[in-house]
């Protein structure tokens, strides 16, 4: 048994994609998943699975298709891969409240790295590990320019969260 996260992309944002975490927690029980708890609306999940990750992700983007008629792409990550991009932070003096993380649903190839090497937007700054990205943007998510960029440029689905979610969810994955 593993100790996962899952993240899922675009819900209950704006009205829209609508996912009671009650329901939530009662589709992952209903794939086999123990002790979930969901942490606030966005979708948030931590959650004990038998099942790889992939087989995990898979699995809950049909329940909650099924049962509740949205489908949000799920993206898993295990306690210690959340571990790890706590660890692995490149922007350690970054004030939290303008540090995010974007989890992609896999990593990203040279050839779609190589489509934002001019992004440079000062001060905002941007950094890939693996399918995890770190944005630093001192002037807040709602004026930033990497990612929207990103998103227009590389076409790999991810959900982005922002420095104290991770946190949370690392704690709450670690019991």
């Amino acid at each position: 048994m593993t100790r996962y996260v899952a993240l899922l992309r675009g819900i209950n944002v704006g009205g829209h994609n609508k996912v009671p975490m009650a329901a939530l927690r009662d589709i992952c029980a209903s794939v086999g998943c123990t002790d979930v708890a969901t942490y606030i609306q966005s979708g948030n999940v931590v959650l004990t699975s038998s099942l790889d990750a992939a087989k995990l992700s898979a699995a809950l983007e049909s329940a909650i298709a099924a049962e509740l008629g949205v489908a949000p792409a799920v993206v898993i990550r295990t306690h210690e891969q959340l571990a790890a991009i706590v660890a692995g932070n490149p922007f350690p003096q970054a004030d939290p409240g303008h540090l995010h993380v974007l989890f992609l649903m896999s990593e990203p190839n040279d050839k779609d790295l190589g489509a934002m090497e001019d992004a440079e937007y000062p001060p905002e700054e941007l950094a890939v590990r693996g399918a995890d990205v770190y944005f630093h943007l001192p002037k807040g998510l709602g004026r930033a320019k990497l990612p929207e960029l990103w998103g227009r440029r590389i076409k790999i689905l991810g959900t982005m969260r922002n420095w104290r979610t991770v946190g949370r969810m690392l704690e709450m994955s670690a019991t």
